[in-house]
Protein backbone atom coordinates (compact mmCIF):
# COMPACT_ATOMS: atom_id res chain seq x y z
CA UNK A 1 0.00 0.00 0.00
CA UNK A 2 1.24 3.71 -1.06
CA UNK A 3 1.79 5.68 1.86
CA UNK A 4 0.11 8.94 1.58
CA UNK A 5 1.90 12.22 2.28
CA UNK A 6 1.88 13.34 6.10
CA UNK A 7 2.96 16.78 7.78
CA UNK A 8 1.76 17.93 10.47
CA UNK A 9 -0.45 20.29 8.89
CA UNK A 10 -1.69 17.81 5.97
CA UNK A 11 -5.05 17.74 7.69
CA UNK A 12 -6.07 20.95 6.29
CA UNK A 13 -6.34 19.74 2.96
CA UNK A 14 -9.57 17.28 4.33
CA UNK A 15 -12.80 18.21 5.33
CA UNK A 16 -12.41 18.94 9.05
CA UNK A 17 -15.55 18.77 11.41
CA UNK A 18 -16.49 20.36 14.60
CA UNK A 19 -13.72 23.04 14.07
CA UNK A 20 -14.79 26.42 15.37
CA UNK A 21 -14.69 29.33 13.54
CA UNK A 22 -12.31 32.34 14.92
CA UNK A 23 -13.51 35.88 13.53
CA UNK A 24 -9.89 36.77 13.92
CA UNK A 25 -7.38 34.75 11.64
CA UNK A 26 -4.69 36.54 12.95
CA UNK A 27 -4.58 36.61 16.72
CA UNK A 28 -5.27 32.44 16.09
CA UNK A 29 -1.90 32.72 14.06
CA UNK A 30 -0.25 34.18 17.06
CA UNK A 31 -1.29 31.85 19.62
CA UNK A 32 0.11 28.82 17.31
CA UNK A 33 3.43 30.22 16.84
CA UNK A 34 3.62 30.87 20.75
CA UNK A 35 2.33 27.45 21.54
CA UNK A 36 5.14 25.95 19.15
CA UNK A 37 7.44 27.70 21.03
CA UNK A 38 6.32 26.08 24.29
CA UNK A 39 7.48 22.86 26.34
CA UNK A 40 5.89 19.51 25.60
CA UNK A 41 3.57 18.20 28.15
CA UNK A 42 4.46 15.02 27.52
CA UNK A 43 7.54 12.89 26.16
CA UNK A 44 8.07 10.24 24.01
CA UNK A 45 9.40 7.30 25.92
CA UNK A 46 6.31 7.95 28.39
CA UNK A 47 4.39 7.67 25.07
CA UNK A 48 6.00 3.89 23.91
CA UNK A 49 5.91 3.00 27.60
CA UNK A 50 1.95 2.78 27.14
CA UNK A 51 1.81 1.59 24.12
CA UNK A 52 3.47 -1.93 25.50
CA UNK A 53 1.27 -1.69 28.19
CA UNK A 54 -2.10 -1.43 25.80
CA UNK A 55 -0.33 -4.36 23.44
CA UNK A 56 -0.44 -6.22 26.79
CA UNK A 57 -3.92 -5.39 27.56
CA UNK A 58 -4.59 -6.48 23.89
CA UNK A 59 -3.82 -10.02 25.03
CA UNK A 60 -5.75 -9.87 28.17
CA UNK A 61 -2.47 -9.01 30.40
CA UNK A 62 -3.55 -6.00 32.01
CA UNK A 63 -6.28 -3.55 32.51
CA UNK A 64 -7.01 -0.16 31.56
CA UNK A 65 -9.31 1.82 33.64
CA UNK A 66 -9.59 5.63 32.10
CA UNK A 67 -11.21 7.83 33.36
CA UNK A 68 -12.15 11.51 34.52
CA UNK A 69 -14.43 14.84 33.93
CA UNK A 70 -16.76 14.75 30.91
CA UNK A 71 -14.66 18.85 30.51
CA UNK A 72 -12.27 20.17 32.45
CA UNK A 73 -13.29 23.60 33.16
CA UNK A 74 -10.94 26.82 33.99
CA UNK A 75 -13.32 27.80 36.98
CA UNK A 76 -13.63 24.50 38.61
CA UNK A 77 -8.86 23.94 38.17
CA UNK A 78 -7.69 23.98 41.66
CA UNK A 79 -5.93 21.38 43.71
CA UNK A 80 -9.05 19.90 45.42
CA UNK A 81 -10.47 18.39 42.33
CA UNK A 82 -7.17 17.11 40.73
CA UNK A 83 -6.74 15.47 43.97
CA UNK A 84 -9.93 14.19 44.54
CA UNK A 85 -10.37 12.67 40.67
CA UNK A 86 -6.77 11.10 41.37
CA UNK A 87 -8.24 9.34 44.08
CA UNK A 88 -10.86 7.97 43.21
CA UNK A 89 -8.93 6.42 40.11
CA UNK A 90 -6.65 5.16 42.50
CA UNK A 91 -9.38 3.56 44.40
CA UNK A 92 -10.74 1.58 41.62
CA UNK A 93 -7.42 0.93 40.29
CA UNK A 94 -6.58 -0.55 43.77
CA UNK A 95 -9.86 -2.46 43.86
CA UNK A 96 -9.36 -3.83 40.36
CA UNK A 97 -5.84 -4.96 40.80
CA UNK A 98 -6.19 -7.12 44.08
CA UNK A 99 -9.42 -9.03 43.13
CA UNK A 100 -8.36 -9.45 39.51
CA UNK A 101 -4.57 -10.13 39.99
CA UNK A 102 -3.53 -7.86 37.01
CA UNK A 103 -1.40 -4.55 36.46
CA UNK A 104 -3.92 -1.92 35.83
CA UNK A 105 -3.46 0.57 33.32
CA UNK A 106 -4.23 3.95 34.57
CA UNK A 107 -5.07 6.96 32.19
CA UNK A 108 -6.59 9.92 33.26
CA UNK A 109 -9.24 12.29 31.07
CA UNK A 110 -7.31 14.98 31.62
CA UNK A 111 -5.01 18.14 31.26
CA UNK A 112 -6.53 18.85 28.27
CA UNK A 113 -10.01 17.43 28.00
CA UNK A 114 -11.43 21.19 27.36
CA UNK A 115 -12.97 20.77 23.97
CA UNK A 116 -16.18 18.93 23.43
CA UNK A 117 -17.77 18.09 19.90
CA UNK A 118 -21.78 19.24 19.45
CA UNK A 119 -24.47 17.93 17.86
CA UNK A 120 -24.86 21.50 16.26
CA UNK A 121 -23.48 24.67 15.81
CA UNK A 122 -25.96 26.81 17.74
CA UNK A 123 -27.78 26.62 20.61
CA UNK A 124 -31.43 28.76 20.91
CA UNK A 125 -32.85 29.75 23.99
CA UNK A 126 -35.99 31.85 24.54
CA UNK A 127 -35.98 32.42 20.90
CA UNK A 128 -32.04 33.70 20.79
CA UNK A 129 -29.55 31.64 18.95
CA UNK A 130 -26.11 32.14 19.61
CA UNK A 131 -22.76 29.66 18.83
CA UNK A 132 -22.97 26.66 20.77
CA UNK A 133 -20.75 26.20 24.03
CA UNK A 134 -17.50 23.82 22.68
CA UNK A 135 -15.20 23.75 25.69
CA UNK A 136 -13.19 25.90 28.00
CA UNK A 137 -10.30 25.99 25.29
CA UNK A 138 -12.72 27.43 22.85
CA UNK A 139 -15.58 29.86 24.16
CA UNK A 140 -17.39 30.48 27.63
CA UNK A 141 -20.75 28.46 29.08
CA UNK A 142 -22.50 31.39 29.67
CA UNK A 143 -25.30 31.95 27.23
CA UNK A 144 -24.24 35.34 26.00
CA UNK A 145 -22.91 36.87 22.76
CA UNK A 146 -19.07 37.65 24.02
CA UNK A 147 -19.05 34.58 25.77
CA UNK A 148 -19.71 32.29 22.93
CA UNK A 149 -17.50 34.14 20.35
CA UNK A 150 -14.47 30.99 19.99
CA UNK A 151 -11.12 33.09 21.15
CA UNK A 152 -7.70 31.67 20.61
CA UNK A 153 -6.36 33.01 23.72
CA UNK A 154 -8.32 30.23 25.58
CA UNK A 155 -5.90 27.53 24.22
CA UNK A 156 -2.85 29.40 25.97
CA UNK A 157 -5.36 29.19 29.25
CA UNK A 158 -5.46 25.81 28.44
CA UNK A 159 -2.05 24.64 27.74
CA UNK A 160 -0.84 26.66 31.25
CA UNK A 161 -3.58 24.58 33.02
CA UNK A 162 -2.82 21.57 31.84
CA UNK A 163 0.74 21.65 32.69
CA UNK A 164 -0.32 22.86 36.02
CA UNK A 165 -2.54 19.61 35.97
CA UNK A 166 0.13 17.44 34.89
CA UNK A 167 2.55 18.45 37.36
CA UNK A 168 0.59 18.35 40.35
CA UNK A 169 -0.13 14.75 39.18
CA UNK A 170 3.20 13.78 38.66
CA UNK A 171 4.23 15.19 42.39
CA UNK A 172 1.55 12.56 43.76
CA UNK A 173 2.25 10.02 41.45
CA UNK A 174 5.80 9.55 42.35
CA UNK A 175 6.00 11.12 45.64
CA UNK A 176 4.33 9.32 48.32
CA UNK A 177 0.73 10.35 47.56
CA UNK A 178 -0.04 6.68 45.31
CA UNK A 179 2.04 4.79 48.03
CA UNK A 180 -0.69 1.97 48.12
CA UNK A 181 -0.02 1.98 51.97
CA UNK A 182 -2.12 5.12 51.85
CA UNK A 183 -5.07 3.15 50.44
CA UNK A 184 -7.09 2.99 53.97
CA UNK A 185 -6.66 7.40 53.55
CA UNK A 186 -8.01 7.57 50.18
CA UNK A 187 -11.51 7.07 50.90
CA UNK A 188 -13.41 10.73 50.79
CA UNK A 189 -15.21 12.35 53.49
CA UNK A 190 -18.41 12.14 51.66
CA UNK A 191 -19.34 8.65 51.44
CA UNK A 192 -21.53 7.81 53.51
CA UNK A 193 -22.26 4.20 52.79
CA UNK A 194 -21.38 2.61 55.36
CA UNK A 195 -21.21 -0.97 53.60
CA UNK A 196 -19.13 0.11 50.96
CA UNK A 197 -16.33 2.20 53.12
CA UNK A 198 -16.30 -1.20 55.39
CA UNK A 199 -15.94 -3.10 52.43
CA UNK A 200 -13.12 -0.84 50.83
CA UNK A 201 -11.17 -0.33 54.21
CA UNK A 202 -10.78 -3.83 54.49
CA UNK A 203 -9.62 -4.47 51.26
CA UNK A 204 -7.60 -1.64 51.81
CA UNK A 205 -6.20 -3.15 54.76
CA UNK A 206 -5.21 -6.68 53.64
CA UNK A 207 -3.10 -4.81 50.65
CA UNK A 208 -1.59 -2.81 53.24
CA UNK A 209 -0.61 -6.56 55.56
CA UNK A 210 0.73 -7.62 51.69
CA UNK A 211 3.04 -5.09 51.62
CA UNK A 212 4.20 -5.55 55.14
CA UNK A 213 4.76 -9.40 53.92
CA UNK A 214 6.65 -8.15 51.39
CA UNK A 215 8.85 -5.92 53.10
CA UNK A 216 9.75 -8.42 56.08
CA UNK A 217 11.72 -10.67 52.73
CA UNK A 218 13.34 -6.82 51.31
CA UNK A 219 11.63 -6.86 48.35
CA UNK A 220 12.00 -3.43 46.46
CA UNK A 221 9.33 -1.24 47.30
CA UNK A 222 9.32 0.92 44.20
CA UNK A 223 5.91 -0.59 42.94
CA UNK A 224 4.26 0.50 46.43
CA UNK A 225 5.57 4.25 46.75
CA UNK A 226 5.27 4.86 42.91
CA UNK A 227 2.80 4.65 39.95
CA UNK A 228 3.05 5.37 36.11
CA UNK A 229 0.19 7.92 35.08
CA UNK A 230 -1.09 8.92 32.02
CA UNK A 231 -2.65 11.39 30.32
CA UNK A 232 -5.51 11.92 27.98
CA UNK A 233 -8.24 13.61 25.60
CA UNK A 234 -10.72 13.76 22.51
CA UNK A 235 -7.88 15.19 19.99
CA UNK A 236 -10.77 18.04 18.79
CA UNK A 237 -8.80 20.87 18.03
CA UNK A 238 -6.46 20.49 15.67
CA UNK A 239 -4.51 23.68 15.97
CA UNK A 240 -4.11 23.17 19.45
CA UNK A 241 -3.14 19.36 18.42
CA UNK A 242 -0.58 20.56 15.82
CA UNK A 243 1.40 23.44 17.89
CA UNK A 244 2.26 20.70 19.94
CA UNK A 245 3.44 17.90 17.98
CA UNK A 246 7.48 17.83 18.12
CA UNK A 247 9.63 15.17 16.07
CA UNK A 248 11.11 13.22 18.83
CA UNK A 249 14.87 13.37 19.16
CA UNK A 250 15.87 9.77 19.74
CA UNK A 251 13.09 7.87 17.40
CA UNK A 252 12.70 10.82 14.57
CA UNK A 253 8.72 9.91 14.76
CA UNK A 254 6.29 12.87 15.47
CA UNK A 255 5.19 12.74 18.91
CA UNK A 256 1.70 14.29 19.69
CA UNK A 257 2.89 16.16 23.15
CA UNK A 258 -0.56 17.34 24.45
CA UNK A 259 -1.48 14.19 26.10
CA UNK A 260 0.36 10.10 26.19
CA UNK A 261 -3.13 8.86 24.88
CA UNK A 262 -5.47 10.74 22.37
CA UNK A 263 -8.86 9.08 20.79
CA UNK A 264 -11.11 10.77 18.24
CA UNK A 265 -14.64 10.78 18.81
CA UNK A 266 -17.43 9.26 16.92
CA UNK A 267 -18.73 12.65 15.27
CA UNK A 268 -14.98 12.69 13.54
CA UNK A 269 -13.90 9.34 12.63
CA UNK A 270 -14.30 10.43 8.86
CA UNK A 271 -11.66 7.86 7.20
CA UNK A 272 -10.86 10.58 4.95
CA UNK A 273 -11.66 13.53 7.15
CA UNK A 274 -8.88 16.11 9.10
CA UNK A 275 -8.88 14.35 12.70
CA UNK A 276 -7.84 10.79 11.01
CA UNK A 277 -5.64 12.55 8.89
CA UNK A 278 -3.93 14.22 11.66
CA UNK A 279 -3.61 11.26 13.71
CA UNK A 280 -2.34 8.83 11.31
CA UNK A 281 1.17 10.59 11.56
CA UNK A 282 2.08 10.90 15.06
CA UNK A 283 3.05 7.91 17.16
CA UNK A 284 0.95 7.73 20.30
CA UNK A 285 -1.25 5.20 21.18
CA UNK A 286 -5.19 6.03 19.16
CA UNK A 287 -8.47 5.44 20.90
CA UNK A 288 -11.32 5.11 18.35
CA UNK A 289 -15.04 5.18 19.60
CA UNK A 290 -17.37 2.80 18.40
CA UNK A 291 -20.79 3.88 18.15
CA UNK A 292 -23.91 1.86 16.92
CA UNK A 293 -23.48 3.96 13.32
CA UNK A 294 -19.58 2.83 12.87
CA UNK A 295 -19.62 0.36 10.42
CA UNK A 296 -17.50 -2.48 9.48
CA UNK A 297 -16.25 -1.41 6.51
CA UNK A 298 -15.65 1.96 8.19
CA UNK A 299 -13.99 0.83 11.00
CA UNK A 300 -11.48 -1.59 8.83
CA UNK A 301 -10.70 1.42 6.60
CA UNK A 302 -10.17 3.46 10.21
CA UNK A 303 -7.40 1.28 11.35
CA UNK A 304 -5.86 0.76 8.14
CA UNK A 305 -5.33 4.17 8.12
CA UNK A 306 -4.19 4.68 11.47
CA UNK A 307 -2.44 1.15 12.14
CA UNK A 308 -1.08 0.03 8.78
CA UNK A 309 1.64 -1.91 10.26
CA UNK A 310 -0.55 -3.53 12.52
CA UNK A 311 1.37 -2.04 15.48
CA UNK A 312 0.58 -3.72 18.95
CA UNK A 313 -0.48 -0.87 21.08
CA UNK A 314 -1.21 1.35 19.06
CA UNK A 315 -5.44 1.07 18.06
CA UNK A 316 -7.58 1.07 21.34
CA UNK A 317 -11.59 0.63 20.14
CA UNK A 318 -13.77 1.73 22.61
CA UNK A 319 -17.16 0.42 22.22
CA UNK A 320 -20.28 3.20 23.26
CA UNK A 321 -23.61 1.57 22.22
CA UNK A 322 -25.90 2.13 25.34
CA UNK A 323 -27.68 -0.57 27.37
CA UNK A 324 -29.42 -3.21 25.03
CA UNK A 325 -27.58 -2.82 21.98
CA UNK A 326 -24.23 -4.03 22.28
CA UNK A 327 -24.94 -7.58 21.21
CA UNK A 328 -26.37 -6.55 17.97
CA UNK A 329 -23.64 -3.69 16.89
CA UNK A 330 -20.27 -4.88 18.63
CA UNK A 331 -20.73 -8.37 17.42
CA UNK A 332 -20.19 -7.66 13.56
CA UNK A 333 -17.11 -5.26 14.72
CA UNK A 334 -15.42 -7.68 17.14
CA UNK A 335 -15.87 -10.51 14.01
CA UNK A 336 -14.59 -8.14 11.18
CA UNK A 337 -11.57 -6.85 13.03
CA UNK A 338 -10.50 -10.77 14.51
CA UNK A 339 -11.32 -12.01 10.92
CA UNK A 340 -8.58 -9.41 9.55
CA UNK A 341 -6.22 -10.67 13.01
CA UNK A 342 -5.76 -7.23 13.54
CA UNK A 343 -3.78 -6.35 16.98
CA UNK A 344 -6.47 -3.87 19.20
CA UNK A 345 -7.27 -3.10 22.40
CA UNK A 346 -11.49 -3.76 23.42
CA UNK A 347 -12.40 -1.17 26.31
CA UNK A 348 -16.16 -0.12 27.33
CA UNK A 349 -17.69 3.39 27.44
CA UNK A 350 -20.49 2.73 29.07
CA UNK A 351 -21.50 6.44 29.93
CA UNK A 352 -22.24 8.06 26.22
CA UNK A 353 -24.54 5.84 24.71
CA UNK A 354 -26.21 6.21 28.20
CA UNK A 355 -27.70 9.76 28.44
CA UNK A 356 -31.09 10.51 29.37
CA UNK A 357 -33.41 13.55 30.02
CA UNK A 358 -35.86 13.85 32.81
CA UNK A 359 -39.27 15.63 32.31
CA UNK A 360 -37.48 18.92 33.71
CA UNK A 361 -34.73 18.41 30.57
CA UNK A 362 -32.07 17.66 33.21
CA UNK A 363 -29.79 15.35 31.54
CA UNK A 364 -28.41 12.17 33.75
CA UNK A 365 -27.45 8.75 33.42
CA UNK A 366 -28.51 5.95 35.14
CA UNK A 367 -26.27 3.63 37.28
CA UNK A 368 -28.33 0.08 36.59
CA UNK A 369 -27.79 0.92 32.78
CA UNK A 370 -24.06 2.04 33.01
CA UNK A 371 -23.59 -1.60 34.62
CA UNK A 372 -25.97 -3.31 32.26
CA UNK A 373 -23.93 -2.13 29.19
CA UNK A 374 -20.60 -3.31 31.10
CA UNK A 375 -21.74 -6.92 31.53
CA UNK A 376 -22.63 -6.78 27.86
CA UNK A 377 -19.59 -5.88 26.57
CA UNK A 378 -17.78 -8.34 28.57
CA UNK A 379 -20.37 -11.23 27.71
CA UNK A 380 -20.01 -10.31 23.81
CA UNK A 381 -15.80 -10.04 23.83
CA UNK A 382 -15.39 -13.55 26.40
CA UNK A 383 -18.38 -14.72 23.27
CA UNK A 384 -16.37 -13.82 20.24
CA UNK A 385 -12.81 -14.45 21.95
CA UNK A 386 -11.51 -11.36 22.89
CA UNK A 387 -10.26 -10.06 25.75
CA UNK A 388 -12.37 -7.30 27.31
CA UNK A 389 -9.68 -5.13 27.59
CA UNK A 390 -10.58 -1.53 30.22
CA UNK A 391 -13.25 0.58 31.14
CA UNK A 392 -13.61 4.59 29.82
CA UNK A 393 -15.78 6.36 32.53
CA UNK A 394 -16.86 9.62 33.19
CA UNK A 395 -16.55 10.31 37.04
CA UNK A 396 -15.19 13.08 39.33
CA UNK A 397 -14.03 12.96 43.41
CA UNK A 398 -16.43 15.78 44.18
CA UNK A 399 -19.83 14.78 45.32
CA UNK A 400 -22.20 15.44 42.65
CA UNK A 401 -25.71 14.52 41.77
CA UNK A 402 -25.75 13.56 38.23
CA UNK A 403 -26.69 10.03 37.91
CA UNK A 404 -29.20 8.45 39.39
CA UNK A 405 -28.88 5.06 41.22
CA UNK A 406 -25.76 3.44 42.92
CA UNK A 407 -25.34 3.05 46.76
CA UNK A 408 -27.92 6.02 47.96
CA UNK A 409 -30.38 7.78 46.61
CA UNK A 410 -30.18 10.72 44.15
CA UNK A 411 -31.43 13.80 43.50
CA UNK A 412 -30.62 15.45 40.63
CA UNK A 413 -31.22 19.03 41.94
CA UNK A 414 -29.15 18.60 45.15
CA UNK A 415 -25.49 19.41 43.10
CA UNK A 416 -25.81 19.22 39.91
CA UNK A 417 -22.20 20.71 38.84
CA UNK A 418 -21.85 19.14 35.29
CA UNK A 419 -21.52 22.00 32.06
CA UNK A 420 -21.89 18.92 29.91
CA UNK A 421 -22.47 15.18 30.60
CA UNK A 422 -23.26 13.62 33.97
CA UNK A 423 -20.56 12.23 36.16
CA UNK A 424 -20.30 9.34 38.16
CA UNK A 425 -19.26 10.40 41.94
CA UNK A 426 -16.79 8.73 44.08
CA UNK A 427 -19.36 5.98 45.65
CA UNK A 428 -21.38 5.16 42.62
CA UNK A 429 -17.61 4.91 41.01
CA UNK A 430 -16.28 2.31 43.71
CA UNK A 431 -19.47 0.57 44.05
CA UNK A 432 -19.42 0.03 40.21
CA UNK A 433 -15.29 -1.48 40.97
CA UNK A 434 -16.54 -4.17 42.72
CA UNK A 435 -19.22 -5.05 40.73
CA UNK A 436 -17.11 -5.35 37.40
CA UNK A 437 -14.56 -7.24 39.44
CA UNK A 438 -17.15 -9.92 39.36
CA UNK A 439 -16.83 -9.80 35.99
CA UNK A 440 -13.37 -9.95 35.48
CA UNK A 441 -13.83 -13.69 37.11
CA UNK A 442 -11.50 -12.97 39.70
CA UNK A 443 -10.50 -15.42 42.40
CA UNK A 444 -12.39 -15.04 46.15
CA UNK A 445 -12.06 -11.25 46.75
CA UNK A 446 -10.30 -11.39 49.72
CA UNK A 447 -8.02 -14.18 49.36
CA UNK A 448 -4.33 -13.40 50.12
CA UNK A 449 -1.90 -13.74 46.86
CA UNK A 450 2.14 -13.43 47.73
CA UNK A 451 2.54 -13.02 43.80
CA UNK A 452 0.31 -10.03 43.46
CA UNK A 453 2.61 -6.90 42.37
CA UNK A 454 0.59 -3.65 41.88
CA UNK A 455 2.10 -1.28 39.01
Amino acid sequence: MKVKFWSKDSWKDRAAHQLPTYPDKNELKRVEAKLETLPPLVFGGEVFQLRQLLASAAQGETFVLQGGDCAESFSEFNTETIRDTFRVLLQMSVIFSFMSEKPIVKIGRCAGQFAKPRSSDTETINGITLPAYRGDIINGSEFTESERVPDPNRILTAYFQSTATLNFLRAMAAGGFADTQQAPNWILDFVENAAIKEKYLELAHLIQKRFDFIQKYNIQQSARERMDFYTSHEALLLPYEQALTRLDASTGKYIATSAHFLWIGDRTRQPDGAHVDFLRGVENPIGIKCGPSLSNSDLLQLIETLNPHNTPGRITLISRMGAGKVDRYLTGLISAVKARGLSVVWMCDPMHGNTEKNEAGIKYRAVEKILSEIQEFFTVCRRLGVYPGGLHLEMTGKNVTECLGGPRKIDLTEKYETFCDPRLNDEQAIDLAFKVCELLQAKPAFEFHDHLIFT
